[in-house]
């Protein structure tokens, strides 16, 4: 029969959470699940519930007849080169629109990522979700591969690609020039970090993700939301 959460101890969710935030590997991952494998939960069930079900958790479709969602390239000199996002804005807005720089986690632009990207859409924002993979050929289509891709990439160089990925909002016909930055693990430190690299930052909001330095906290101008 098929797993339900009340199935699994605790601490196998904690162990996942380690594995996502990779502090330990994916080998000792699954040698330390198989301690929780007896009978018909085996590790290979455990794995399979485990992993994010993003076909079943989408909020916006890609085709959503609301609004407008398309992969747009754009450069990034000092990061990454040439870098791909997903643009998400309302179909046929009147005006200017405000800008959200949605920034992925340590495993690349994932249709978890995507979603919100498109979330922020039909809430009336223009977004725009990069790929910090771009360089390495993209998101592999799944998070273990991503996240042994992101760690090959140098954290400033990305950095770069997502102030690069503002300054594209920024110069958009359609975007007013008042944004912001929505992150996520990595993606919170990042939003950190672009309030204290890019003065002009209308908000950031990280969700958890490593803190700057008490000398670059003193550096920011944006209103922050911290979760």
């Amino acid at each position: 029969k098929p797993l339900k959460k009340e199935d699994i101890p605790q601490e196998v969710f904690d162990l996942y959470d380690d594995y996502a935030h990779n502090k330990i590997d994916r080998r000792g991952f699954v040698q330390r699940l198989g301690l929780y494998a007896a009978g018909s939960v085996t590790v290979g069930s455990l794995l399979s519930f485990m992993q994010p079900n993003y076909r079943n958790t989408q909020m916006v479709a890609a085709d959503d007849q609301d609004i407008d969602s398309d992969f747009i390239m754009y450069n990034s000199p000092k990061g990454g080169g040439e870098m791909r996002g997903l643009l998400s804005m309302p179909k046929d807005a009147q005006g200017k629109l405000p800008g959200i720089v949605v920034v992925h986690e340590n495993r690349g632009l994932n249709p978890y990522i995507e979603d919100v990207g498109r979330r922020a859409a039909k809430e009336g924002f223009i977004s725009l979700a990069p790929d910090a993979l771009w360089p390495l050929g993209g998101y592999p289509g799944n998070d273990d591969d991503g996240r042994t891709m992101q760690r090959k990439r140098d954290r400033e160089e990305m950095l770069q690609d997502f102030i690069a990925a503002f300054d594209y909002l920024k110069n958009h016909e359609k975007c007013s020039g008042k944004i912001g930055v929505v992150g996520f693990c990595f993606g919170g430190y990042i939003s950190n970090m672009m309030a204290v690299r890019v003065p002009e930052l209308a908000a950031a909001v990280p969700y958890y993700g490593r803190q700057p330095s008490a000398e670059d906290a003193a550096k920011v101008k944006a209103p922050l939301l911290l979760q």
